[in-house]
């Protein structure tokens, strides 16, 4: 009889905790539903895309996070043994914590997609967004880190045992500070690199370099290194410390618009006013010109031929470079069809000969020729 009475017993406490179990579950997903239905409703008054955003990377954390808690509360209405208690109520802690960690994660990304809709970076002059982003992209991943860092801080002393390793761990802090300051010195400084270039900026997100002999954009800045996306799609990988310690050329530092220049080496015999009017008829006409510079000057001069530079604007590197290639083909075939004689050339001059067959008294060859660069064959 009395075994019956201790069966029923059990298994009626089973049943009573199955059934509040269940009941804070659905008390949990249904509060996620009503927050979902009211985001929904909100989205009417708020931004599209903040909603889809808060909706997207907190939906899933916030599902299991809920009924999670409601199950933690309903622990003081079930009828179990203590340790079986302590044990349960451990594990939802853990996990509510770890959760917890999570959704911190996910409202930062919220943030960061905020800031990016607002500061679009494919615009021409993004100069300001492109610092934005910059701070914006090292301080997630810093706070990023220091969140998975305390999480895990928390849950490891949440257990008794570790509670007493780490008191017993103080007593030594002082050399073991040392030790792991002297062994991680170098990932210190790139901490530190990191935090410099976050806020002093020699570098940007989607900045032009010439870094290394190569030209790239930077494509992505973390705690240790950047990356460089060059022209042909390869990847450069630099310490962060190297954009501190070494000289790199930032062409868009201050502002995205770029001069161009397009160098070609001609015969001292060609006339430079229809070369201007020519790069100026170009310009008028490419889309790539942002009107503000449009020079064509003789920059140097040399034995065989003269320098020319015919300057030009544009509003970034890759357009610039796209005007300068364009400039290039276009000045050669208008040279080539109206002014060939300009193109480069090397030169002999043939003194002649008296009727007699012998060779001038001003002629400096016995054989009558004579190879310079003064005239005309």
């Amino acid at each position: 009889m009395d075994l019956d009475r201790l069966l029923n017993y059990q298994f009626s406490g089973i049943l009573h905790n199955l059934i509040t179990a269940a009941a804070a579950i659905l008390a949990g997903m249904l509060i996620s539903f009503l927050i979902r239905k009211i985001f929904m409703i909100f989205s009417r008054f708020w931004l599209t895309f903040v909603i889809n955003s808060i909706i997207k990377h907190l939906q899933g954390p916030v599902n299991v996070f809920l009924p999670l808690l409601m199950l933690n509360i309903s622990l003081s209405f079930m009828k179990m043994r203590p340790q079986w208690h302590s044990a349960f109520d451990k594990l939802l802690e853990i996990t509510l914590t770890i959760l917890i960690s999570l959704m911190l994660i996910r409202i930062i990304k919220v943030l960061e997609d905020y800031f990016y809709h607002k500061y679009d970076l494919n615009k021409i002059d993004n100069l300001k967004e492109r610092k934005l982003r910059t701070q914006m992209q090292f301080v997630r991943k810093f706070t990023v880190s220091l969140i998975i860092i305390i999480t895990i801080c928390i849950v490891l002393l949440s257990f008794e045992s570790m509670r007493k390793v780490g008191a017993g761990l103080l007593t030594g802090v002082g050399i073991g500070g040392i030790i792991i300051g002297f062994a991680a010195q170098k990932s210190l400084g790139n901490l530190l690199a990191g935090f410099q270039i976050a806020f002093t900026q020699p570098i940007r997100i989607d900045d032009v370099v010439i870094v290394e002999g190569e030209w790239g954009r930077i494509e992505e800045i973390t705690l240790t290194y950047v990356v460089v996306s060059i022209w042909d799609q390869r990847r450069l990988i630099l310490p962060i410390t190297y954009f501190i310690e070494k000289p790199f050329q930032n062409w868009t530092r201050v502002s995205a618009e770029l001069l161009g220049t397009v160098f070609l080496y001609l015969d001292y015999t060609v006339p430079v006013p229809p070369l201007r009017e020519e790069l100026s008829a170009v310009l008028t006409a490419h889309p790539l010109w942002d009107k503000r510079v449009n020079v064509v000057q003789v920059t140097d001069n040399k034995a065989d031929y003269i320098e020319i530079r015919f300057l030009m604007s544009a509003r970034s590197s890759g357009e610039a470079f796209d005007l300068r290639c364009d400039v290039r083909e276009h000045m050669i075939d208008f040279i080539r069809s109206n002014f060939p004689e300009a193109l480069p050339k090397k030169r002999i001059e043939y003194t002649g000969a008296n009727e007699k067959g012998t060779t001038r008294p001003d002629s400096p060859l016995k054989s009558g020729f004579k190879a310079g660069n003064e005239n005309d064959f």
